[in-house]
């Protein structure tokens, strides 16, 4: 097999991952892609560095052993701590979440005054501020950790009040902070985007770092020469370390598309 005809690999701590995938199918339906959630040892963002770490180095070698050309890091998670360390052991393209969003949101503040939001892991490393800062020092950035978020929007609660109040109680103090451009720094937000908006408000522009990842997959697959040519529908992969009923459920609202099927594997 040609290394363009080689899938793209994404791997996540769970199911929300797939808002990255959905970005990756559209930005390039030619590609074949292998998806593979940790869903027996989610949630990563109340976990230790070592922890993170670890398991994501479990992640790559699982996808490079399906194949793949390059690997997305759709968990900020994993991305936040993680990277550094998967560039240093493997040669394969690896790309996170994090840079993307903070490039995007570097563009469109006009105030300089970012929000982000995100699981406890994510927001400590501090790693949207830190390159955020990089693109730009007079940019300030505000931080707010969502913990309810994830069992939200995993249990369909993505709207109603109760949802509502939760959200108004994150967000509040970013309002304070007359930020106008806020990063959904966890990819299950974007699920969440219309009651986020609701309570932030219309002005505040909203960034979701899938569709930014997907941009920058798509030029270092072109720049690389590695884009798929192959005019046949691609074939996606989808692997879980838990019970795939759930999986499939929930995957399902997240790419607005039925999964076919799902393998479970023993990630040891």
């Amino acid at each position: 097999m040609s290394v363009g005809r080689k899938p793209v690999g994404v791997f996540d701590s769970g199911i929300g991952g797939l808002t990255v995938v959905k970005s990756l199918m559209e930005e390039l339906p030619n590609e074949s892609i292998v998806y593979f959630g940790d869903t027996a040892r989610v949630p990563y963002g109340s976990k230790s560095k070592s922890t993170i770490v670890k398991f994501s180095l479990e992640n790559v070698e699982f996808l490079l052993r399906c194949g793949v050309k390059c690997i997305v890091i759709a968990c900020n998670t994993s991305s936040s701590w993680a990277l550094p360390t998967l560039r240093k052991y493997f040669k394969v393209p690896i790309i996170g979440v994090i840079r993307p969003g903070a490039r995007a949101a570097a563009r469109h503040t006009h105030n300089q005054r970012v929000g982000v939001i995100g699981t406890d892991a994510t927001i400590s490393s501090r790693a949207y501020e830190v390159e955020i800062k990089r693109l730009d020092a007079a940019i300030r950035v505000f931080s707010r950790s969502c913990p309810l978020f994830v069992p939200l929007v995993e249990s369909g609660w993505l709207n109603g009040s109760v949802c509502a109040d939760i959200a108004a109680t994150y967000l509040q103090p970013l309002k304070h902070h007359r930020i106008d451009t806020l990063i959904l720094g966890c990819t299950h937000y974007p699920l969440l985007a219309p009651v986020i908006r609701r309570v932030i408000g219309p002005d505040v522009t909203l960034v979701d770092s899938a569709t930014q990842t997907a941009s920058e997959v798509k030029g270092l697959l072109a720049g690389n020469e590695l884009l798929s040519m192959q005019r046949t529908r691609p074939h996606h992969r989808f692997f879980v370390t838990d019970e795939p009923h759930h999986f499939i459920e929930i995957g399902e609202r997240f790419l607005g598309d039925s999964i076919r099927s799902v393998e479970r594997v023993n990630h040891r």
